[in-house]
């Protein structure tokens, strides 16, 4: 009887597991056939796809050391140029290594930025939104007045002047991006918050004795959660141009460690007779950036509700 019940429990949950992989597979098809009508973001969701799976397996695709170089293959065109060699697509620049291989993992270390950094400032901005904006008081005059200070200071200014006081690296770079960054969700999320208290919904909530943290969290953020997620995608291609504009003042990620920023940077110094050297990471840079906001944009079409009924 008992190996009958333990075999019954079993297969229970087993199909409990597949119907919960059939459910996700059923949502994730929805949402392709939804991105499908909008062209320019499934080509953006494309491209970032193929820049994170090309960023995972870095050490797999790279050709080359992004570290080690060669003075005589110094700055060697590309494979299209006269003196070029197919070994070296993208050339090499001026202490001989690989451009191509500097480029891949420039990616890795960009999208990672760019991803943490993000996901920091949506955590911190949307707890403290939800607070702020579901309890108001002390705590929101407080958190507000502060929000308010940091957007008197433009992005880069403000991260320049982390950076100066921190040092260069890549903790200093995630903490002078984040210090600022969380200010953009905190006062969408404050805002949606304070709208969505007023709803019958949130006061049917408050009469069933539901605590505040159960509205907050399960019935107000599920509602809100498209501007987030849409903010967040657009807010990722922006840190990543942050992260890149301070490797370019040597602010960020230093050399040898290869930066998109970077690499710009050191190129300048060689555009009349190694225009490759800046010009192609920069090229890379502004790809991947315009598709994020592109498949942003989209991302926004599908999820927020009133876009739907108008």
């Amino acid at each position: 009887m008992s190996t009958t019940r333990y075999a019954e429990t079993n297969d229970a949950g087993l199909s409990l597991t597949a119907g919960k992989w059939a459910n996700g597979f059923d949502k994730t098809k929805a949402f392709i056939k939804k991105l499908s009508k909008h062209p320019s973001a499934m080509g953006g969701g494309i491209v970032i796809a193929i820049y994170v799976l090309v960023a995972i397996f870095a050490p797999l695709i790279a050709p080359h050391s992004p570290y080690v170089g060669n003075l005589a293959d110094r700055l060697k065109p590309p494979a299209w140029i006269e003196g070029g060699e197919w070994s070296y697509l993208f050339g090499a620049d001026e202490q001989g290594m690989d451009l191509l291989s500097r480029i891949i993992y420039g990616a890795r270390l960009s999208i990672l930025i760019g991803l943490l950094s993000t996901l920091i400032s949506i955590a911190v901005g949307t707890v403290l939104g939800l607070i702020s904006g579901y309890y108001r008081g002390p705590f929101d005059t407080i958190i507000s007045r502060f929000a308010d200070l940091l957007l008197a200071f433009p992005f880069l200014i403000f991260a320049i002047g982390m950076m100066a006081f921190l040092g260069p690296g890549f903790n200093n770079l995630i903490l002078a991006l984040t210090f600022k960054g969380w200010v953009e969700f905190f006062r969408i999320i404050r805002g949606e918050v304070m709208v969505e208290k007023t709803k019958e919904y949130v006061e049917a909530a408050h009469a069933l004795g539901r605590s505040g943290f159960s509205i907050m969290v399960k019935e107000i953020l599920p509602n809100i959660i498209h501007s987030v997620v849409v903010l967040g995608t657009l807010r990722f291609g922006y840190m990543m141009i942050m992260e890149a504009s301070l490797s370019f003042l040597g602010l960020g990620i230093q050399p040898p460690t290869p930066a998109w920023g970077s690499m710009i940077a050191t190129g300048r110094e060689y555009m009349l007779n190694g225009w490759w050297v800046s010009t192609i990471p920069g090229i890379f840079l502004v790809i991947l950036v315009l598709s994020i906001n592109l498949f942003g944009e989209g991302l926004r079409d599908i999820t927020d509700h009133r876009l739907k009924a108008k």
